[in-house]
């Protein structure tokens, strides 16, 4: 854990705000992964956190698949990889680390033109002393597809990180269409982290207005929330409950996805999509707009 994220680094940074800035402040985190840091974060702030994970993220079980894959990437040449998630890149390390072709593997990617979808794919690569050679001024898959439209890429070998197991039929058709060879894998898949019952409590929260803010960190968390509201005949209650508070998006993609189902972003962070910048916008529009 880097020194930002120790907790009397975090505790630092929450007194330099002054007071508690979001004191009187009921903020539901449906977090999973970095749950205690985000809550904490929100606490020494003075924020009443409402914790209700609802995506687990865990290795793909198609063991065989992934070292397929890694030794397709470590034996061809490959031209370009596109990185969509810092997360898959770690657990790409590590797959390759158990296989035992860890340096193979980082020799590799060191041979390619790295292509980041935002700065989180950056962080993974610094952590094996690499760094991407060019990130999309937009961290969306559109921001993928503008940044190449003028290359031509007819011939070239790309590899494709998943984001989850999400096909991403928008990126390989286009690579697809502009004459490339794609490679795609999916080292990760998401599943359920909270049991039904807890969730639909949470929907209740929001409908019925116990809910100051709902911070959203991907867009599995929504899918998810989504679902279970609308399996129980409340989704427009739902809706309009959020519509109703504040609700923010850690980065473009999660704000897209809320967008798409008529509900209103209000917070996100204007670059560098991580937790931190999202609880200075959160700070600074609770400073502007009050209660």
């Amino acid at each position: 854990m880097t020194e930002e994220h120790t907790g009397e680094a975090l505790q630092k940074s929450a007194e330099q705000e002054g007071g508690d800035p979001l004191g009187h402040w009921r903020i539901a985190v449906p977090e999973s992964r970095e749950l205690d840091l985000f809550s904490e974060m929100l606490t020494q702030r003075g924020a009443e956190v409402l914790r209700c994970p609802l995506i687990a993220i865990y290795d793909s079980p198609d063991v065989e698949s992934i070292a397929n894959w890694l030794t397709q990437f470590i034996e061809q040449d490959f031209d370009d990889i596109i990185m969509l998630t810092g997360e898959g890149i770690r657990r790409l390390t590590k797959f390759a680390e158990r296989q035992g072709i860890k340096e193979a593997w980082i020799d590799a990617l060191s041979r390619v033109r790295k292509i980041a979808r935002g700065p989180k794919p950056g962080r993974a690569l610094r952590e094996v002393k690499l760094k991407p050679d060019t990130i999309a001024k937009m961290a969306t898959t559109e921001g993928i597809i503008d940044m190449l439209s003028t290359e031509d890429l007819s011939g070239r070998k790309i590899a494709v990180q998943l984001y989850g197991d999400v096909v991403n039929e928008r990126l390989q058709g286009f690579l697809t269409e502009q004459g490339a060879q794609v490679s795609a894998v999916a080292p990760y898949i998401y599943a359920p982290d909270s049991e039904n019952g807890d969730v639909e409590a949470l929907i209740t929260q929001v409908i019925e207005g116990q809910l100051d803010v709902f911070v959203f960190t991907s867009t599995p968390q929504i899918t998810r929330v989504v679902k279970i509201a609308k399996k129980g005949e409340r989704l427009e209650a739902f809706i309009d409950g959020l519509n109703r508070m504040v609700v923010a998006a850690i980065g473009p993609v999660a704000a897209a996805g809320l967008e798409a189902q008529g509900i209103e972003v209000k917070i996100s962070p204007d670059e560098r999509f991580f937790m931190k910048p999202l609880v200075r916008k959160l700070v600074e529009y609770v400073a502007k707009n009050g209660k």
